[in-house]
């Protein structure tokens, strides 16, 4: 299935689309699409319904983020290993996490706008997980059947308060409006591989980035396990796996986002986001 949240910020309403790519209501059906709505019980449920019986929304309503009351949003960092060498720093180890604070999520076509004093916004076209059911100290062979599903995310990023202001990361990932997430959440049943999909991202029609997850460093399946030995995932948490290569700081010369920039992102299967960049205004 595709799940879909749709409306006004602040109040979408669940829904799904349909075979023929067409957006039905579920807000007869459910609430909302939340963490009690991701278990695999609760999606299968789902599933079963007729979707010709659901009501077509008609017209062209905004996405927001498909999945409502997200717990925590978390990032891994330099998961690409040509990724980690165009930022010329080695490949690690084990898994960089940092987080990316909630009041960052936004809608998969929702303005991004640069935070005041910003000199160095960068783009990150990111595979997105969404936990179905509660993780702690979960094997890798079991990780992925925690999985609720997967979506687009992009990790925009202001390098200079992300790694010159005292280098702590979060502080250049959680900025309002740095975390578009949608358009859909895919459920893991199909996406046969989450380790081949093909991601890009565009800035005003020019391809920056092109990938696969096939290059990453750690699976979705070891990301999750690892994540568990540190803290419970919860239902709705959204994980962002890294990115590929083609991000603005490692271009020669540099290219950051600037007011009336438009990205472009998508991975094959999980749709597609467009956002148009603004600048701060108190």
């Amino acid at each position: 299935m595709k799940l879909v949240r749709y409306g006004r910020p602040g109040k979408e309403k669940p829904g799904l689309i349909d075979e023929e790519g067409k957006l039905r209501d579920l807000s007869g059906i459910i609430a909302d699409i939340d963490g009690a709505q991701l278990s695999d019980k609760a999606l299968r449920k789902l599933a079963r319904l007729d979707e010709k019986t659901l009501p077509l929304v008609r017209g062209n309503p905004r996405f927001g983020v498909p999945v409502a009351k997200v717990g925590k949003f978390i990032g891994i960092g330099l998961n690409y290993a040509d990724h980690a060498a165009e930022s010329n720093m080695p490949i690690p180890a084990e898994p960089i996490v940092f987080m990316k604070a909630i009041t960052c999520l936004n809608g998969p076509d929702d303005t991004v706008v640069l935070p005041k004093g910003s000199k160095k916004t960068d783009w990150e076209v990111e595979l997105g997980v969404i936990i179905g059911t509660r993780a702690q100290y979960v094997s890798e062979e079991d990780a992925l059947s925690h999985v609720a599903g997967y979506c687009v995310v992009n990790d925009v990023s202001e390098r200079s308060y992300q790694l010159e202001r005292g280098g702590t990361w979060d502080k250049g990932k959680g900025c309002d409006t740095f975390g578009p997430v949608g358009p859909w959440l895919v459920t893991r049943d199909e996406v046969i591989d989450a380790q081949d999909l093909d991601l890009y991202l565009e800035v005003n029609g020019k391809r920056m980035q092109t990938g696969n997850t096939q290059t990453m460093i750690f699976t979705v399946a070891q990301i999750v396990s690892y994540l568990s030995q540190f803290m419970t995932l919860e239902p709705g948490d959204v994980i962002a796996t890294g990115t590929p290569p083609g991000v603005g700081q490692g271009r020669k010369p540099q290219r950051f986002l600037k007011k009336g920039d438009t990205m472009r992102l998508g991975i094959a299967g999980l749709g597609e986001q467009q956002q148009d960049v603004i600048a701060w205004t108190a």
